[in-house]
């Protein structure tokens, strides 16, 4: 692959806030696919959207979105339509799997087991564990770096995904270990991180995650940003 046609900036946006993170019983009767933003949710992505059009220099967006609505909704709220040369609905890119209607009360023991467990290789009883959403997004990549090759393809990526999927991506992508990755907090609702390329074509993070257990980065993992 010829490195001049990798992207200049690779994006990654969390949906906005939605209904159940509000009130997780939500989960109850809606399913996770299903839930919808709040009107604040869709607020924090019309800003989030400002910020980004001011990053992509009002020039072409390439974009993968999670099939879920509350990601799709915050794509719409963006405000980028006219940037937006593709948008592929991306399956791979979806939430953790949890349950299909959720216990709320269930769902919340299994958390605090997780917490003790490790995020990266708990497995919810009708769901995923980090460890197979990581799988996903390692054949996501594959697929991203296939479109890269194409030199017409627009220099700026946008990923409109949810926030374990987010932390999980840049895993993948710095080569993070298990360890640094459950030190890492999700970010907030419509917030983003971005993979900004360097003139030896590597990336850096605009950003750290933060973090919430102690872990000392290694130097390799302190590298990935800037």
């Amino acid at each position: 692959m010829d490195l001049s046609h990798r992207p200049l900036r690779i994006a990654l946006i969390r949906h906005g806030e939605s209904e159940a993170n509000l009130d997780k019983t939500v989960y109850e009767r809606t399913p996770d696919h299903a839930v919808p933003l709040t009107p604040h949710g869709h607020e924090q992505a019309a800003k989030a959207g400002r910020g980004l059009r001011e990053l992509f220099d009002n020039q072409p967006v390439r974009v993968y979105v999670s099939p879920y609505l509350r990601t799709r909704q915050t794509l719409d709220s963006l405000g980028l339509d006219d940037l937006i040369e593709t948008a592929r609905e991306e399956p791979r890119l979806r939430e953790q799997d949890w349950a299909n209607l959720q216990d709320t009360e269930d769902i919340e023991r299994q958390e605090q087991l997780r917490n003790s467990y490790g995020h990266f290789f708990y497995r919810f009883t009708h769901g995923e564990s980090g460890s197979d959403v990581y799988d996903r997004v390692s054949t996501f990549l594959e697929t991203m770096h296939r479109d890269f090759s194409n030199p017409e393809a627009p220099r700026n990526v946008l990923l409109v995904s949810h926030g374990l999927t987010m932390r999980l991506f840049c895993m993948r992508w710095f080569h993070w270990s298990v360890r640094f990755f459950e030190s890492l907090r999700n970010p907030g609702n419509g917030e983003t991180r971005v993979l900004l390329r360097q003139p030896d074509f590597r990336y850096k993070l605009d950003r750290p995650f933060e973090q919430w257990t102690p872990y000392q980065p290694t130097p390799r993992e302190r590298s990935a940003w800037l």
